[in-house]
């Protein structure tokens, strides 16, 4: 009986193990905000089996800003997760790992699903006073202050529509005597227009990213003077002319008509002269 009982519980050892599989998320306890969130799991699920990474804002509620399907591969290899923080404001945040199936009672005991990440927000220490948008014949001038930063110097890296302009590089900075904020000043030369990003980091790692926005400038159309044709008028004064008298037209008389008018005129001379006599 002794052996029996032995066996069973033997069996109940090997069965219980092997009916149940593990979920290890691992993360860091705190990031900037803005960096990306690196996370791994590593799980003895089945291939196949899927997750969903949620990320939860944690304080009175827990409000959920990210969620990405995470499914088991064949090799079982540690898997990376990355979450994007751009733009959340620091604070406490919740990572979860939430199985998408109806047997979650197969998890072993010692799976570990969930854990809280602080995000620490330090855009704020970084102060612009350049323009944030800017003339293309003038770009990119960054120039500002890093809170508490003194003489310690600042880290640039410029990002643009073309990918990675400059940097990343340190600059730098000058201690402001009323506030020990470090001034940093820095021109960058950018060719064409569109929106940049600056990336800044200190001895204690990345602080933020400001946005800058550079403009083509704008040119005006040359106004083309329009030169009206002038026509001249030449206004020619009639000069009035006399109306002739009404002319009596003569029709032109035969040679045989006149040749008789001279005989006739001549005979009547002859005539003349002898009765003269």
């Amino acid at each position: 009986m002794k052996k029996i009982i032995l066996i069973a519980l033997f069996l109940m050892c090997i069965v219980g193990p092997v009916s149940a599989y593990g979920l290890y998320l691992t993360c860091p306890e705190e990031v900037q905000s803005g960096l990306p969130l690196k996370c791994t799991v590593d799980s003895d699920f089945p291939a196949g089996t899927t997750f969903n990474l949620v990320l939860y804002q944690s304080s009175y509620t827990a409000t959920q800003i990210r969620k990405q399907p995470i499914t088991i591969q064949s090799d079982h290899k540690t898997m990376n997760l990355i979450t994007d923080t751009v733009g959340l404001p620091g604070g406490q945040y919740k990572v979860e790992m939430q199985y998408t199936g109806t047997d979650e009672e197969r998890l072993r005991s010692d799976s570990r699903t969930m854990l809280l990440v602080t995000i620490i927000d330090r855009s704020g220490e970084i102060e612009i006073t350049s323009p944030v948008t800017q003339d293309l014949d003038e770009a990119l001038r960054i120039e500002g202050n890093i809170k508490d930063g003194g003489n310690k110097g600042i880290e640039l890296e410029v990002h643009g529509p073309d990918g990675r302009i400059f940097g990343p590089q340190w600059i730098q900075t000058k201690a402001e005597v009323r506030n020990n904020a470090g001034v940093f000043t820095q021109k960058v030369s950018v060719t064409g227009a569109g929106d940049y990003t600056v990336d800044f980091s200190d001895s204690e790692g990345y602080v933020g990213t400001k946005s800058f926005t550079v403009v083509a400038p704008t040119t005006q159309a040359t106004a083309i003077p329009t030169t009206k044709a002038v026509v001249k008028t030449t206004r020619t004064t009639a000069t009035p002319t006399a109306t002739p008298w009404p002319t009596t037209e003569q029709s032109p008389l035969s040679p045989l008509t006149v040749m008789g008018s001279l005989a006739v005129a001549g005979m009547l001379m002859v005539l003349t002269g002898r009765r003269a006599q």
